[in-house]
């Protein structure tokens, strides 16, 4: 709960947009709980019975979380995955990289003539 502490407090220093924090399903109430007190959107994802996934921040990154459903993250799309590291704040290069990369590995990246 100390790591979900520092994550909200990256958050309302407006460090990121968007955060994902994975914890034991026990915890599930008390962070959501904590996550509603401090009024920041949220979506929780089971992950396995006792693993968590929530993400929170920003309203408009949360919409487009939902838009992309409760699926495990290996049957993402290589774009659903763009997206999320984009999201997530992960560096954008690597992430154009990660997509080039799954694209290829999937057989869909395009041929430019």
């Amino acid at each position: 709960m100390k790591v979900l502490a520092h994550h909200i407090y990256e958050y309302k220093k407006g460090l990121r947009q968007l955060i994902l924090h994975t914890l034991h399903s026990k915890y599930r109430f008390e962070a959501e709980a904590r996550l509603r007190l401090a009024g920041i959107d949220f979506l929780t994802r089971q992950v396995s019975p006792e693993k968590i996934n929530i993400f929170f921040g920003a309203k408009e990154c949360i919409e487009v979380m939902k838009h992309i459903g409760d699926k495990p993250f290996n049957e993402y799309t290589p774009e659903e995955d763009f997206i999320l590291g984009v999201l997530l704040g992960y560096d954008k290069i690597q992430e154009c990289n990660r997509y080039l990369r799954l694209c290829e590995k999937q057989n869909v990246l395009k041929k430019i003539a």
